[in-house]
């Protein structure tokens, strides 16, 4: 790869909750990623938006509140109209493994669940974009 993998980490919701996004967002940038940290409160058109700006390669979401299921859909929904075909949408917190398997049909990327290692993350995203993007 020519550049870093670029990598927007969003918390989105009412969830205040962000040291495992903070957590993330170190380890990737450890990992030799550039990290883009949106901060809390966002709004699933606030992180598609930003991740159009950045020209990011993945978009992590960091969910506790148990709105999963209605986030990841309205983010997977918003990328798909922008055609963000090649960009990763990724993430990780309380999901049902019932849950996961659901929103992975849907077209989201694997979700991590606590206690899955930081490097475990970086691995998958950097496979996911050296398959999948061209740069």
């Amino acid at each position: 790869m020519k550049r870093p993998v670029r990598v927007l980490v969003a918390k989105v919701g009412l969830d205040g909750h962000d040291r495992g996004a903070k957590v993330i967002a170190t380890a990737l940038r450890d990992a030799g990623m550039e990290v883009i940290y949106t901060g809390l409160r966002q709004t699933p058109e606030m992180v598609v938006n930003a991740a159009l700006q950045e020209d990011v390669d993945a978009i992590g979401v960091s969910i506790l509140s148990g709105a999963h299921n209605t986030v990841f859909p309205k983010i997977v929904k918003m990328m798909k109209e922008k055609e963000m075909n090649d960009v990763l949408l990724t993430g990780g917190g309380i999901i049902p493994e019932e849950d996961m398997e659901k929103l992975n049909k849907l077209g989201v990327g694997k979700l991590f669940a606590p206690g899955a290692t930081t490097s475990e993350i970086a691995d998958y995203i950097k496979a996911w974009v050296k398959e999948n993007r061209n740069f």
